[in-house]
């Protein structure tokens, strides 16, 4: 049986190893965001297609839509947020109390739902723009710029991939936020 020492003792050691782990944790998914948002982000703002239908040329390219503007926007946000947080959960390692990580966890949240917004303007888009829509008397194009919306969906399922490490980071800084009971107890 282990006395009250040796339960102080392993208690200590098993809470630093949790937190290293954690911060291992938190960084990995910030630098998985960060990569998953500037590939979708540089995937859309390279997007560009022309063909000739029916003797006609059709140029497309992100910039013709203020969806794709805005996904682009967001995943570049996303990944310069990203690596600031990198920056400062680095710069405050030793130092971080649950107040730190009440301000990542609104950090966390910001990105996610920014992140989460343009996936669901493009995602609406691109449906539109795959399927069209035969009330409105809207055509789909996806038949004749295959390679132009190969690319947008590449983007957007990254962009979703970004948001679910902010959902994922989002949870880790909450539970971390919330003062544990040996604080709580003083």
């Amino acid at each position: 049986m282990m006395s009250t020492t040796e339960e102080g003792t392993s208690t200590k050691t098993g809470a630093a190893i949790l937190q290293k782990y954690s911060k291992a944790a938190q960084v990995s998914l910030r630098i998985m965001a960060m990569a998953a948002s500037l590939a979708a982000a540089s995937i859309v703002l390279s997007s560009n297609q022309t063909v000739v239908i029916y003797g006609i040329t059709a140029h497309v390219k992100y910039s013709y839509s203020p969806t794709y503007e805005f996904l682009a926007a967001a995943n570049l946000i996303a990944c310069v947020l990203s690596a600031i947080s990198v920056l400062i959960l680095y710069i405050i390692g030793k130092y971080a109390k649950s107040v730190n990580y009440f301000f990542f966890f609104l950090h966390d949240l910001v990105v996610m739902t920014l992140l989460m917004a343009a996936c669901s303007a493009a995602t609406a888009m691109g449906y539109l723009g795959r399927y069209g829509n035969k009330h409105a008397g809207w055509i789909a194009i996806c038949g004749y710029l295959d390679s132009y919306c190969d690319r947008i969906t590449v983007s957007v399922t990254l962009s979703y991939i970004a948001f679910l490490f902010y959902f994922f980071l989002a949870i880790i800084s909450a539970s971390k936020a919330r003062p544990s009971t040996a604080q709580a107890d003083k």
